[in-house]
């Protein structure tokens, strides 16, 4: 029945269309959002499984699937801080059957700090929506002598150069997060790259490293089973998820934010119409209640806007942590 109902659309657009009733350019509009999507679509996640992004990514593919009447698979391509599997996504056929999960660490981190990324976050990719945002969790392995963080900063500046923190890879933002908290308490930490969240997380629980400013979904269930202690939140509020944790400000930090956004892009020139269908159906998925809740659950809030609203967003936060980078003196190759 479905089907006979398809078939009827498309037959009466081409009626109208032929009759002079219809613009050819709503025409193709109703093709396109009558055939799309014709086969399952590739949601690339260009971090480990694991992580953050994987954890979101996740969530909102399986919604997504159910939406549109296809699969959506997700397709793990991590490595060179985001930036491998956001290239392979820059590359993609732009018919909308090959999605990214892009965040602030692919596409405002490592442009910035990269020497050279083969693709452009503006020029290359049709923004979507953002889905959700994330606060970063300072944690430490239970071994530390530190119960919060004004105990971790007398700590670490006891011992300059001793302690080391992990991080999702050279140039991520849990890199950034604790670069900017070592410059505002004066700390001297040495930097432990891993690649992704996730191994990021098994070192910090196996005592290879004693820190991590990790992004709280891949962090929040190892804290709150006490394998990892919860010291700071870096957002300027503190956390639903963890609400007796402080935010780094309030521990004597003030102006300290550091967050992770995350949102969805389609390859540059990704038809209009499969544009404002994924728009549409991520935006309700994001908003509703149930998906609310499980971003609760992980420590993730959800967060939704326009195309125009995340370009902008790029270009502000490309200054901002551009500032950053080049005063920690990152830069990778």
């Amino acid at each position: 029945m479905m089907m006979q109902n398809k078939v009827a659309v498309a037959v009466m657009g081409a009626l109208l269309l032929a009759a002079g009733l219809m613009p050819a350019s709503a025409g193709a509009q109703t093709a396109a959002n009558q055939t799309y999507p014709t086969k399952p679509i590739r949601l690339i996640v260009a971090f480990p499984p694991g992580g953050s992004t994987d954890i979101i990514a996740r969530l909102v593919a399986q919604k997504l699937g159910e939406k549109l009447g296809q699969q959506v698979i997700v397709d793990n391509r991590g490595g060179a801080g985001g930036t491998l599997g956001t290239e392979i996504a820059a590359k993609a056929a732009p018919d909308g059957h090959t999605l990214t999960m892009g965040t602030t660490s692919t596409h405002v981190i490592a442009p910035a700090a990269y020497a050279k990324v083969n693709y452009d976050p503006v020029k290359d990719f049709e923004p979507i929506t953002l889905v959700a945002s994330t606060p970063y969790l300072l944690v430490l392995h239970p071994g530390v002598k530190a119960n919060n963080l004004k105990e971790f900063v007398a700590l670490a500046k006891s011992q300059p150069g001793k302690l080391n923190y992990a991080s999702a890879g050279t140039g991520s933002t849990t890199q950034l997060a604790m670069e900017m908290l070592n410059r505002a308490a004066g700390m001297d930490i040495v930097h432990i790259p891993y690649n992704g969240n996730g191994p990021a997380g098994a070192a910090a629980l196996g005592g290879q490293v004693q820190a991590l400013f990790g992004s709280m979904p891949a962090v929040l269930p190892h804290a709150q089973a006490g394998r990892l202690r919860a010291i700071a939140v870096g957002t300027s509020k503190r956390s639903p998820a963890m609400p007796n944790v402080p935010t780094v400000a309030e521990s004597g930090y003030p102006g300290f934010e550091v967050s992770l956004w995350l949102g969805f892009f389609a390859p540059k020139g990704t038809p209009k119409p499969v544009l404002t269908r994924l728009q549409t159906e991520l935006t309700a998925i994001a908003n509703s209640p149930d998906m609310g809740a499980q971003f609760e659950k992980n420590g993730a809030s959800s967060l939704t806007n326009t195309p125009a609203q995340m370009t902008a967003l790029m270009k502000t936060e490309l200054d901002k942590y551009g500032k950053v980078i080049k005063a920690a003196g990152i830069v990778l190759k």
